[in-house]
């Protein structure tokens, strides 16, 4: 199978249409600041056009910061400031508006191809078990699993 690189910006406008007419959209995670949860290169995640509901403290969206896009969770919500940061980012957070919002994750498609719907215990015990460990402990096993991988070359 032949892989093609596409400009950031043609696939997220792509996203953004489909988003507007109301379809789900499958997008391979980038990056590693959602780890642990999320693998880079590995696992993919089902969007959805969010709703009023969906915004709320620990839901994961995708949302536009500075010129990029993003998919992390919320950490808490500040009138018409929605803060977010990645599980894998302990320092990091990332304030936008309601109108930077685009789709909200609804659910993980594993390499094994087995579905891990955000509403399910299989996705909500283990955020919830991550989010509670002290920050400290968090990078500590954050920095192991960044040389686990990079020894790896994963």
């Amino acid at each position: 199978m032949e892989v093609r690189s596409i400009d950031n910006e043609i696939f997220f406008r792509e996203v953004a249409r489909l988003l507007e007419e109301g379809d789900s959209v499958t997008i391979r995670v980038r990056g590693n600041s959602m780890r642990p949860l999320l693998r880079n290169g590995r696992d993919r995640i089902i969007l959805r056009p969010y709703t009023a509901e969906d915004i709320r403290k620990g839901a994961v969206m995708l949302f536009r910061y500075r010129g990029l896009y993003c998919v992390h969770r919320i950490v808490r919500i500040e009138g018409d400031t929605i803060v977010f940061a990645g599980d894998g980012n302990y320092r990091m957070e990332e304030r936008v508006s309601r109108s930077d919002l685009m789709a909200v994750m609804y659910a993980v498609l594993r390499p094994s191809d087995a579905v891990v719907e955000c509403t399910s215990l299989r996705w909500r015990v283990p955020s919830a078990l991550w989010l509670a460990v002290p920050q400290i402990v968090r990078r500590c096993i954050l920095s192991l699993l960044w040389r686990l991988c990079k020894g790896n070359n994963q």
